[in-house]
């Protein structure tokens, strides 16, 4: 059966400014920005409201008011347009969406590293009947729901009962080589075992969790954050074994730049993904996976040339807008259920000119999506995240981080308690459209590539929340560099410097340009500032 898959969607598939700008002129910059962030505080204040009527409960049924998911006019109005103006996108229909079967969501166990796995544990699982988890009749209350919505969260969407990445997670290489990281008991907490037919034992992939948990040095979990699973690594890897072990090795290219034209292709900008990877070899395309770490990913709709961060969800409530780009406004509770629901493979269906991702548009029949009752408990849980326990305290040289933190007006785009101003800032050479009055015009010079030449590409970055940096990482909207102190370290400006995070494919050395705000602070001043980031 097809499914609609998320960023590692293509499992599913082949396995089967300047620093100059300082007091007084940011002073002004403030005073500019007046208008726009009390614009912003209303639309956040609006979009909370409709939150909250959303929230609401209908007195007969005492059942909270969902909203509908593919609502036409909703849907249409939830993403910006394209940095290209000239490609219209047309979203499947309503009717089309609907027709879809809901996936059941059940019952899932831990998988362990081989060295840890309790002795007959997969023997065990094969025992147990299949169990349906989720089921909205029983839910009585808000908590009921957000219970619910965790469920949904870890629930994988596609399954895995044979091939290569199902018989290398049974050994230790495909652990060892790409530093998979597990618990102190040897959970792997990206993926799940799931039985959906009493005998069989599948790998379930493709959950939120599997991108939106990480594993701390101490064993910590922290779900919904910025996960840490080396996806696209362990992606590449496979590939090579593919290669290795196939009599023909020209169908296993064909499928990769199959799942490239699928993952990433856009052919209205010159030389894409997918145009590159029809002139790569399969090693090379591994290594291009391999290049990307832990952190960040090449989603669908971006590029493994131009991946994205993996977004932190803790606090997701009081964004305006979703994704690096800004490619999703975020108005209600709604909002956030249609971008689920896009971001579950319902965007490759999506049709661009003349190009859809997944060819001729499947039958409806042969797909899977979440029902509006699992989205709606998956945003309630998503809602109710919290941060861990900072222990970074507050301390007197964060104090004098939080001075320089103010005199360089940082809180300008970074304005407290949010620490975002949740705008949007333009890419240099891009045409900022008048009308839309959460642009700040600031040029910051950040690599434009992510912005300009995927399909998620709109042409802005949004001003990312300071919150959490003390348990994120890697940092700049691809990753390039892997903490605070490489950030703000001026060699980043510099040809030869050796970026922490992303490099790219075959790159040993190249400049982390744009952002060049605190790069002139003293030694002292920057390890005050950075000290005062981690306690926020």
């Amino acid at each position: 059966m097809g499914v609609i898959c998320g960023s590692g969607g293509r499992r599913a598939n082949v396995r089967s400014t300047t620093e100059n700008w300082k007091a007084p002129q940011a002073v002004l910059s403030r005073l500019l920005l007046m208008k726009r962030l009390w614009w912003s505080f209303g639309f956040a204040l609006f979009g909370l409201i409709l939150c909250g009527l959303s929230l609401g409960q209908t007195p007969e049924t005492n059942r909270p008011v969902i909203p509908k998911t593919w609502d036409t006019q909703a849907i249409e109005s939830f993403q910006m347009r394209l940095a290209d103006r000239k490609v219209a996108t047309k979203l499947i229909s309503s009717s089309y969406y609907y027709s879809i079967p809901v996936r059941p969501i059940y019952k899932s166990y831990d998988v362990y590293r081989p060295d840890r796995e309790p002795r007959g544990y997969l023997e065990q699982l094969k025992r147990k009947a299949p169990q349906v988890i989720f089921d909205s009749s029983k839910l009585k209350s808000e908590a009921d729901w957000t219970k619910a919505g965790e469920m949904v969260f870890d629930a994988p969407i596609a399954f895995v009962s044979d091939g290569i990445l199902y018989s290398e997670i049974r050994g230790m290489d495909w652990f060892v080589k790409n530093k998979v990281p597990v618990t102190g008991e040897g959970v792997m907490p990206f993926m799940r075992w799931v039985v959906r037919e009493k005998g069989k034992v599948e790998l379930g992939i493709l959950s939120c969790a599997q991108c939106h948990t990480r594993l701390m040095p101490d064993g910590t979990i922290i779900k919904g954050a910025q996960g840490n699973f080396p996806d696209d690594r362990a992606f590449g890897y496979e590939q090579r074994i593919a290669e290795a072990r196939s009599k023909n090795k020209d169908a296993v290219l064909k499928e990769l730049r199959d799942d490239f034209r699928k993952s990433y292709g856009a052919p209205w900008i010159k030389d894409d993904a997918s145009a590159m990877a029809n002139r790569m070899s399969i090693s090379e395309l591994a290594s291009v996976l391999e290049s990307i770490p832990p952190g960040s990913c090449a989603r669908q709709g971006t590029s493994p040339f131009y991946p994205a961060v993996i977004p932190d969800l803790i606090g997701l409530k009081e964004r305006l807008y979703l994704d690096s780009t800004g490619l999703g406004r975020q108005r209600s509770i709604g909002d956030l259920m249609r971008y689920a629901a896009l971001n579950q493979g319902a965007d490759e269906l999506t049709l661009y000119d003349q190009f859809r991702p997944v060819g001729t548009l499947p039958v409806a029949s042969t797909q899977s999506r979440y029902s509006d009752e699992q989205l709606y408990a998956l945003s309630l849980y998503i809602y109710s995240l919290k941060p861990p326990d900072n222990p970074n305290k507050f301390t007197a040289l964060a104090q004098k981080g939080y001075e320089v933190f103010m005199t360089e007006a940082c809180d300008a785009c970074h304005t407290p308690p949010l620490y975002t101003n949740n705008m949007l800032l333009p890419v240099a050479g891009f045409k900022v459209d008048p009308r839309n009055n959460d642009v700040m015009n600031i040029p910051i010079n950040t690599d434009p590539n992510l912005a300009l030449n995927t399909r998620r590409g709109t042409g802005y970055y949004k001003v990312p929340s300071l919150k959490g940096v003390w348990y994120r990482g890697p940092f700049e909207h691809n990753g390039s560099v892997a903490t605070l102190e490489d950030w703000f370290d001026i060699r980043r400006l510099r040809d030869d410097y050796v970026p922490t995070g992303f490099r790219g494919f075959g790159v040993t050395t190249r400049v982390v340009k744009g952002h060049e705000f605190g790069l002139s602070l003293t030694p002292e001043e920057r390890a005050a500032l950075i000290e005062f980031l981690r306690t926020l």
